[in-house]
C-alpha cells in the first residue's frame, strides 16, 4: 500500500493476532494490513520469524505493525498485547491462531502434558479474550481458531481434542454474554489438514495422504481457505455470532468412506 492508494474495507481498525507470525497467520496478517489494518502480532519464541513478517508489511507501507513475544498463558503477555493495541488506537478485532499440538512424548499424554495442552489451547486464548473485549469499542470481533479434532472425534487426540472442544464451547458462551447492544461478536474457526503451521510436517511426512487416497477430500487445505473464513467473522457490521466454521473440506463428514 502507497499513500496514494484508497483506503481498504479495514482502513483504521486496529486488529490483535496472537500467534500472527505463523503459515496461517502470517497469510492472515498481510491480507488485512493491506486492507488498511494496524496490527499488534504475537508470537510465542520465533522472534526471527515475526521480525520477518514485520519488516516485509512495513516495508508495503501502511498502517502500523507492532509485535509482542511471550505466552499467552503469562498475564503480563496478555497485558503487553491489549496495550500495545490500544496506543493504536481503539481495538477492534483479535484472532487468536496460537495453540499447541500436544504431541505426547511417549504413549498417552501425562498429566503435566495435558495441564500444558490446557492452558496453551484453551486458558491463554480465552483469558486474552476477556482481556481483550473489555478494551474494545462496541461493534468488535474475536475470531478464536480451534481444529477439527475439537468438532468431530479423532481417536488419539485427548489431549489436544479436549481444550479446542473447550475453547469452541467458550466461545458461544462469551457470544452470549458479549452481544446485545455492546455487540462483541465472538465465532470460532476449526481448520482441518492444512498445509501451513502444525499440521505442515505432517502432510510432508505422508501422515494424511491417506484421506486424499481414500477419496474423504480431494486437497489439504490451503491457509487462504482458513484466512476467508476468519476474515468473514471479522467483517465491520457483522451480524453473525456464536458461530463456529469447519474449514476441512468436508473430511469430518466423509472420513468414513476410508473404512469402506
Amino acid at each position: 500500500m502507497t499513500a496514494t492508494d484508497p483506503p481498504g474495507r479495514f482502513a483504521g481498525r486496529v486488529f490483535v493476532l496472537a500467534g500472527g507470525s505463523g503459515g496461517i497467520g502470517a497469510v492472515l496478517a498481510r491480507e488485512l494490513h493491506a486492507d488498511g489494518a494496524a496490527l499488534v502480532i504475537g508470537y510465542r519464541a520465533n522472534a526471527t520469524r515475526a521480525e520477518e513478517v514485520a519488516a516485509t508489511l512495513r516495508a508495503h507501507g501502511g498502517p502500523p505493525v507492532e509485535l509482542v513475544g511471550g505466552d499467552l498463558a503469562r498475564a503480563d503477555v496478555r497485558d503487553a498485547l491489549v496495550a500495545s493495541a490500544g496506543a493504536l488506537g481503539v481495538p477492534y478485532g483479535l484472532v487468536v491462531l496460537a495453540g499447541n499440538p500436544a504431541r505426547p512424548a511417549a504413549g498417552a499424554a501425562t498429566q503435566d502434558e495435558m495441564a500444558q495442552s490446557l492452558a496453551d489451547n484453551y486458558l491463554g486464548p480465552i483469558l486474552l479474550a476477556r482481556s481483550f473485549a473489555a478494551a474494545a469499542g462496541d461493534g468488535g470481533a474475536v475470531v478464536l481458531v480451534s481444529t477439527m479434532q475439537g468438532v468431530a472425534l479423532f481417536e488419539g487426540s485427548l489431549s489436544y481434542a479436549a481444550p479446542k472442544a473447550a475453547l469452541v464451547h467458550a466461545a458461544r458462551l462469551l457470544a452470549k454474554e458479549w452481544g446485545g447492544a455492546r455487540d462483541v461478536r465472538v465465532n470460532v474457526v476449526a481448520p482441518g489438514v492444512t498445509a501451513a503451521g502444525m499440521a505442515e510436517a505432517s502432510i510432508r511426512s505422508g501422515k494424511y495422504d491417506r484421506f486424499i487416497e481414500g477419496g474423504a477430500i480431494r486437497r489439504f487445505g490451503r491457509p487462504e481457505d482458513v484466512t476467508r473464513a476468519i476474515r468473514f467473522f471479522l467483517e465491520p457490521d457483522g451480524y453473525v455470532t456464536g458461530q463456529v466454521v469447519t474449514v476441512d473440506g468436508g473430511l469430518t463428514l466423509r472420513r468414513d468412506v476410508l473404512a469402506r
